[in-house]
């Protein structure tokens, strides 16, 4: 999305937040995100789980019907004979 971030720019961005937080509440501010971006990447894996087990079910579901349609049509074939 915002492409690559270089060596130049991450020290930038390092050189910014070292004088916006100082360099007492620097490591206190990178925890918080690290900490933050773990939940966000736990919540995302957990959504994207329900969403691959549905879709599982969803399919289990259509080859349960399949499976069933074809044993009814097996089933009135041969009454028929």
């Amino acid at each position: 999305m915002f492409g690559s971030i270089g060596l130049p720019e991450l020290l930038l961005i390092l050189a910014i937040a070292l004088l916006v937080f100082g360099p007492k509440k620097l490591p206190e501010v990178g925890r918080s995100l690290g900490k933050a971006m773990r939940e966000f990447k736990k919540s995302t894996d957990e959504i994207k789980d329900k969403f691959e087990e549905q879709i599982r079910v969803d399919e289990f579901k259509n080859i349960q019907d399949d499976i069933k349609k074809d044993l009814s049509e097996d089933e009135e074939g041969k009454k028929i004979s």
